[in-house]
């Protein structure tokens, strides 16, 4: 395979403003509001989240602010932890591929450079006076061809690897690497914690699932080594603004439109962006170096998600379910419905669980999450007064 060639740019910092406060939050998420978390089985009795600020957002240095260094911040997590940061106070500098996508950040007066990640060296310069870094840069899609697999590859191991040997480099005291609980694999029914090692024997999930587990090796033998890495591994995100499959089949049932129901055995465990990313924080400040947490949310099955969601918004599931056999029949012809790797959805989602214990992080750096029937009451209620 075939690694893209390196694309230089000229760097182009912007000045930073002060630091955000609640009219400089960009319009796409709602306030965080950690809640405990509830077991799976307890979504129909509501919870509301307690209104006290969580311990990650307040400074973590008695000497003041600190410069961080996060990749990924136009994404849908990145942006949420840069919020995080710049709320408490702290110094953002943040590499994008396109400014035009920056607006966001640099309305929270973050440091926004022009960089695509492709040359350690200048990696390695933007990190020089940086007090930490968060890598939260990659790929996530299931169900790509085979064409856009070059492109994934190097998006989750070949990043990983340039941001790691640049922050080698530069002497970074604390990278924390954002990684994800699907490293596991299928979990078949139990959960796990971070001590689990999947059989690999079993062969991967999906490519997706193939290059997130090859980053987080680099990551973790770079650890074993003695890098001062701390890897934090989310399961299933949701909140406003989420776009991915689940969030738009989430959205679709709330509304009453979902046109079918299908892989919905697939077992998730849900925590919600802002938790998330006050979790990621939390990492940063108090997190063991070299170390890993699981940041995951309450444990369900997608049917049972979307059923929540359907009963929040008045409405209801529609009765066509079709079978996880049906769909693997469909598979070849899964370009014609606007899926052109089928086969590698079915193969990542039937009957597969991610399912991985957060006990670590609620011990060592007092995550929570809020329950799923909470959060996505939040999330529907932000999107409404947008709309």
């Amino acid at each position: 395979m075939t690694e893209p060639r390196p694309r230089t740019r000229r760097v182009k910092p912007t000045a930073p403003k002060p630091a955000a406060t609640e009219a400089h939050a960009p319009k796409s998420r709602a306030p965080s509001k950690p809640a405990p978390a509830k077991t799976p089985g307890q979504g129909s009795r509501r919870t509301r989240a307690k209104a006290a600020a969580p311990a990650a957002t307040e400074p973590a240095s008695a000497a003041g602010p600190r410069r961080i260094w996060v990749s990924g911040a136009t994404g849908f997590v990145g942006k949420a932890v840069v919020r995080v940061l710049r709320t408490r106070g702290d110094q953002v500098v943040a590499p994008v591929r396109d400014p035009r996508k920056a607006q966001d950040l640099i309305d929270m007066g973050v440091t926004v450079i022009e960089d695509d990640l492709m040359d350690v060296a200048g990696i390695a310069e933007q990190l020089r006076d940086a007090d930490a870094a968060i890598h939260s840069a990659g790929s996530y899609r299931v169900g790509i061809t085979r064409e856009e697999r070059g492109a994934m590859w190097d998006a989750n191991i070949g990043t990983t690897t340039r941001v790691l040997d640049a922050a080698e480099i530069a002497r970074t005291p604390k990278v924390v690497y954002v990684s994800t609980v699907g490293v596991f694999g299928n979990t078949h029914g139990k959960v796990v914690d971070e001590t689990y090692r999947r059989n690999i024997r079993e062969g991967f999930l999906s490519w997706y699932d193939e290059t997130k587990y090859g980053a987080h090796e680099v990551a973790a033998q770079r650890a074993r080594a003695g890098a001062p890495i701390v890897t934090v591994q989310p399961s299933q995100v949701y909140g406003p603004g989420d776009y991915t499959e689940i969030g738009n089949q989430l959205r679709l049932a709330h509304a009453g439109k979902l046109p079918y129901r299908a892989l919905e055995d697939v077992g998730l465990g849900f925590v919600y962006v802002d938790d998330l990313a006050v979790g990621i924080v939390a990492a940063l400040d108090r997190g063991a170096a070299p170390g890993a947490y699981v940041l995951s949310g309450p444990r369900y099955r997608l049917g049972e998600g979307l059923a929540l969601a359907a009963r929040l918004g008045g409405t209801r599931l529609p009765r066509m379910a079709i079978p996880n056999a049906v769909v693997r029949l469909a598979a070849p012809v899964g370009r014609f419905i606007g899926q052109p790797n089928l086969r590698e959805v079915v193969t990542a989602s039937a009957g597969v669980t991610y399912w991985a214990s957060a006990d670590k992080a609620a011990h060592d750096l007092g995550f929570t999450t809020r329950s799923l029937e909470d959060g996505l009451r939040d999330m529907f209620q932000y999107e409404a007064d947008q709309a």
